[in-house]
């Protein structure tokens, strides 16, 4: 069974990603509501592309920030099973 893990982020960064991910939801929001309103078609997926642009700026910086933390932390800590667990997400990233 996966265990829970959590993280401690520093308020900065969870911050900026709370804000990053709230103006993504937004965007979102104002898709749905183009779809309703039978927005034209390539406006639609011009905000559908910025907002993958949007989750990718935010993943980035989540997985900057994991390696710079957590995998450090943990490679101290003798903990190498971390590196496993990196390249499984960095594959899930890449699909």
């Amino acid at each position: 069974m996966n265990e829970v893990r959590h993280t401690h982020r520093e308020d900065k960064t969870r911050a900026d990603l709370t804000l990053r991910l709230k103006k993504v939801e937004g965007q979102v929001r104002g898709v749905l509501r183009m779809v309703e309103e039978d927005a034209y078609c390539d406006l639609v997926l011009h905000q559908i592309s910025a907002i993958q642009a949007a989750l990718d700026a935010v993943g980035s910086n989540l997985l900057e920030n994991h390696l710079r933390t957590c995998v450090v932390e943990r490679l101290q800590a003798g903990e190498t099973e971390v590196v496993d667990e990196l390249v499984v997400t960095i594959r899930a990233l890449r699909k």
